[in-house]
């Protein structure tokens, strides 16, 4: 993927999900990732209006297929039963106990549904290790960085960042900094951002950690509180959709399943692919997704399952016929 010197978004497209990783120098920098049949932001849909709050410009349109958007920006004389053009400004988000459903804006342009990601290049595959290591980090929801670690954990109101180490704490908490910028993109997180600093007395060092911040987010829009006494900072970004960290809290058997399918497209050689995975994933993997590994590979398929395997760790490899 690097050696093509473009810097940008590459998209590759597998079974069951599109992956997209933000190059820059070779480096990856940024990641997301989309399901078939998912809404995306900046994604035109038709949709008709069904119900309207009385005295506010908010309702709720469904489309074709059935599913539900929340809108606003409704024009006065649009009424209940007409058809509009939205345009997404937020995927619907899967949460523990409850769904909450897409959000997106009328506007006067014609039904565009557009591409995800428009101007990506489309590759067959990434290079080794690079998604992978993205996805087994948000698996975990830990990452290490020099002198210390980042625990991420997804709850309703926000996403929680924990700063832990040795050391001491003004070192710690500057040494946190650019591994937050960096996973903060790789994790594609948005929405409310709570990080829990190591408790810092000084009011000198608390402002060296929001100065570093500062730096450390410049490129990236979003509005930031100082940290307080207890080492807490809170940062509000624009929220699209659901991160890799938020589709584990959810759906992390269906992330599994996909990394399922992709191990055994990566696999070559004659023979048979075996895919060999826990229980629970069997039963998620989509027939439709065999018929195309088949047709990707020219080899048949076979699945086994093991209850020793972890959700995380399914295995595949080419066999005898």
């Amino acid at each position: 993927m690097a050696d093509t010197g473009f810097d940008g978004w590459y998209v590759e497209e597998g079974i069951g999900e599109a992956r997209a990783l933000m190059t820059v120098g070779g480096q990856v920098l940024a990641s997301k990732l989309q399901w078939p049949g998912e809404f995306f932001s900046g994604q035109l849909v038709e949709a008709r209006l069904i119900s309207k709050q009385a005295g506010k410009r908010r309702g709720t349109v469904t489309t074709d297929k059935g599913a539900q958007i929340l809108v606003d920006h409704l024009p006065a004389q649009v009424t209940e039963g007409q058809t509009v053009t939205i345009a997404i400004t937020r995927a619907s988000i899967a949460e523990k106990g409850r769904h909450k459903l897409a959000q997106g804006r009328v506007v006067q342009s014609g039904s565009d549904e557009g591409e995800w990601l428009a101007g990506a290049s489309k590759v067959p595959e990434f290079a080794s290790g690079c998604w992978e290591d993205i996805w087994q980090a948000a698996s975990t929801g830990v990452v290490e960085f020099a002198g210390g670690s980042l625990t991420f954990s997804v709850t309703p109101a926000m996403t929680l960042i924990d700063v832990d180490g040795e050391g001491a704490p003004r070192e710690l908490a500057l040494a946190a900094v650019p591994a937050i910028a960096k996973w903060l993109l790789l994790f594609d997180l948005g929405g409310n951002i709570g990080i829990d600093f190591p408790t810092l007395q000084a009011k000198a060092d608390r402002r060296a950690v929001d100065d570093a911040l500062e730096q450390a987010l410049i490129d990236w829009p979003h509005e930031r509180t100082a940290m307080n006494g207890f080492g807490f900072v809170q940062i509000v970004a624009r929220f699209e959709g659901p991160s890799l960290l938020h589709r584990f809290a959810t759906s992390r058997t269906g992330m599994c399943a996909r990394y399922a399918m992709r191990l055994a497209e990566r696999t070559t050689g004659a023979g048979v692919t075996l895919v060999t995975v826990h229980p629970a994933l069997k039963a998620k993997i989509n027939p439709a997704w065999l018929d195309e590994l088949r047709r990707r590979t020219g080899r048949e398929v076979r699945i086994e399952s093991d209850p020793g395997l972890a959700l995380e760790a399914p295995s595949a490899q080419v066999v005898s016929a």
